[in-house]
């Protein structure tokens, strides 16, 4: 596992470059990147949603492409189109800004749902199709969306299918007064991202990517995964619960967070620490939970608290240990 250590450290050592004082949120952003998955941060403006993204790809050196989203953008400034080319007297395919390794929709949700659409096939299929004719998307693909939880006027809310196809959801939120005096400073002159150079290779990534995939799970722990996003199905607050698709989001991030700690196999931390990121996202509350102004994290961290945790060796059987218990 030291391969995946070292690809970890290098990206997020360089990301802090930029990116002050938020190093568990730079974490699970490599998280993602590892799992091959999409990346949703959600928070208000100027906390630097956009350079995230921006440093993410410019530490891989990939290819990265920005979608300014509007209402008045539409499903062709997206995944391209066919355009006349009065040369050749054919028609041409030219290529939109999804068609590159890191993609930043940048106010996903101010896009009208048909918009959205267009990328929701990119996401999940990793492939566009233009007047009948399927184009694969590059390798690594990753889409990272960023949108404002604060201004609603002028925004359409991402349907649950689409949400559902982030891998996690982030927040970066504002830094503390050291760490933000810190940016001060950094900034006083020009901005670190102008200097920030990659540090791994695409077949490096691609290599660790397939890597994270051996980290061994134990069969105590699958069902613990599959306890935790049950209960987000019966919980009395909530109209809809985590699907399948959780489980699996649950499950391969533990994998990746275990291999950046240089483990080969995953413990109950693991699985702890990653479940609201993977889960909060995917609940949707009941109309009296909003009421009470009841949050889909507070509702993942009470199933945390009593659903019992798997004890004993990750390696082999484990038995179940009240919660009570571990916390005593």
């Amino acid at each position: 596992m030291s391969d995946i250590q070292n690809f970890s450290h290098r990206m997020v050592e360089n990301i802090e470059q930029v990116i002050v004082g938020k190093r568990a949120t730079v974490e699970l952003a490599v998280i993602s990147l590892l799992c091959q998955g999409h990346l949703l941060i959600e928070d208000v403006p100027g906390v630097g949603k956009t350079m995230l993204a921006r440093s993410l790809a410019r530490s891989l050196g990939r290819h990265f492409s920005c979608l300014k989203l509007t209402q008045s953008s539409i499903p062709r400034s997206v995944s391209g189109g066919s355009s006349f080319n009065q040369v050749t007297r054919e028609f041409e395919f030219r290529p939109g800004p999804v068609m590159a390794q890191i993609v930043l929709a940048d106010e996903i949700n101010r896009a009208t749902p048909k918009t959205q659409a267009a990328l929701l096939e990119a996401m999940e299929e990793r492939q566009v199709t233009v007047d009948g004719v399927t184009h694969i998307l590059p390798r690594p693909f990753m889409v990272l969306a960023t949108q404002n939880p604060i201004e609603y006027e002028g925004t359409f809310p991402l349907p649950e299918a689409q949400v559902d196809r982030f891998l996690l959801r982030v927040r970066l939120g504002y830094p503390n007064t050291e760490d933000e005096m810190r940016v001060l400073d950094r900034q006083q002159f020009r901005h670190p991202f102008e200097t920030l150079e990659p540090v791994v290779q695409v077949d490096e990534l691609l290599a660790v990517q397939e890597q994270v995939k051996k980290i061994y799970v134990s069969p105590a722990l699958k069902r613990y995964i599959v306890d935790l996003v049950n209960q987000t199905r019966q919980h009395g607050e909530v109209y809809l619960g985590a699907s399948p698709r959780g489980s699996l989001a649950l499950f391969r991030t533990a994998q990746a967070r275990a291999a950046i700690d240089g483990r080969e196999y995953v413990l109950p931390d693991d699985l702890k620490a990653l479940a609201v990121p993977t889960l909060a996202h995917r609940v949707i509350l009941g109309p009296g939970a909003r009421l009470r102004d009841l949050t889909a994290e507070q509702v993942v961290d009470e199933i945390l608290n009593s659903v019992p945790v798997p004890g004993g060796d990750p390696l082999g059987k484990a038995a179940v240990q009240p919660v009570a218990s571990e916390a005593a």
